[in-house]
């Protein structure tokens, strides 16, 4: 009996690349497709660990095509969706908006168009032997807004997107609901706080700040340092989709989170002590003499947390990681 083929997108950004080696390794019963467009955020390096695995392909091409999407879904007969590719630079998405709202929306459109057609009959009627294809969306946090001093994000927190990102992320997320509730399309959603892990790319935060440090340079912190996020390690974070996948309802969104928020002098405080021990810098001085203030984010929210409670309870998810071990293991393997 052939293996059922499974699609990734995106998997050659920073958590699909932490997530197919992980696929791979505990669900040996599927093939895999990798596809990535391989934007500048995009990096095979960081999956030269599966190349050789024999369940393992990866495919160069744009889910903003959808002619090529629906081709590659009727050629691979693809049975379920894992669905990470997205522009996901803030800042980026302020200066230059447009590419988020084609790869966030539109891609996202596509691909549930293409599971549509490949997976159903008509609305709420599957082709039979597609009964247990799913598409498990990856979004964000952001969708929802910011936060005041107390509270959390739930489930049914109502959306308030803030930059052009988060507002492309959250009408992809009303997209794939709208496709469950009109099609009857096999849907489940996981919006989950920042990562942070190996693999991750140069621009976000904390390779910021090991890179900068490392190379002796200022490290730019924005505005007065104190906005708060809620940090996941990025193998949690996998474990946590993977569990969605197979467990969750169909339908049904599940915040995933770390239950660590740290403001941003307190990642940077860390950090920098980190680089102190574990590779001190030529001039006998703390890396956080660096530590520079600069103008801060247009529309930066203040405050990000998460309630994972939902994930937790229904689906028996916990992160194995708290911050302060997960972010040894962080700098450790950008240490090399």
């Amino acid at each position: 009996m052939s293996k059922e083929t499974i699609l990734i997108t995106g998997g050659a950004g920073f958590i699909g690349a932490n997530f197919v080696p992980y696929f791979l390794a505990e669900f040996p019963e599927y093939r895999v497709i990798n596809l990535d467009k391989l934007t500048y955020a995009g990096n095979l390096d960081n999956l030269k660990e599966c190349k050789d695995n024999p369940n393992y392909t990866f495919i160069q091409g744009d889910i903003c095509d959808g002619a090529f999407v629906s081709k590659l879904f009727a050629e691979h007969d693809i049975r379920g969706v894992f669905h990470f590719a997205a522009e996901s630079h803030v800042d980026n998405s302020i200066t230059g908006p447009l590419p988020f709202i084609k790869t966030n929306i539109e891609g996202t459109f596509n691909l549930l168009e293409a599971a549509r057609k490949h997976w159903m009959l008509s609305p709420g009627e599957v082709k039979p032997g597609y009964e247990k294809c799913r598409f498990h969306h990856i979004s964000t946090d952001e969708v929802y807004g910011t936060l005041g001093a107390a509270g959390f994000f739930t489930e049914k927190t109502p959306y308030a997107p803030n930059s052009p990102y988060s507002a492309s992320k959250a009408s992809s997320d009303f997209l794939v609901r709208a496709y469950c509730h009109t099609y009857g399309l096999n849907v489940t959603t996981s919006n989950c706080s920042n990562n942070y892990g190996p693999k991750q790319h140069a621009e976000k935060l904390i390779p910021t700040i090991i890179r900068k440090a490392l190379a002796g340079q200022n490290i730019p912190i924005y505005g007065d340092g104190k906005n708060v996020r809620d940090w996941l390690y990025v193998l949690d974070h996998c474990k946590g989709i993977a569990l969605v996948w197979q467990k969750g309802k169909t339908g049904e969104t599940y915040n995933i989170g770390g239950r660590n928020e740290r403001n941003n002098l307190e990642i940077v405080d860390k950090i920098c002590t980190l680089l102190d021990e574990l590779k001190p810098a030529a001039d006998g001085k703390s890396y956080k003499h660096l530590i520079t203030f600069v103008k801060d984010r247009a529309g930066h929210d203040r405050r990000y947390a998460i309630d994972a409670t939902k994930i937790e309870t229904e689906l028996g998810w916990k992160a194995q990681e708290n911050f302060d071990s997960g972010i040894v293991k962080t700098v450790k393997w950008y240490l090399g």
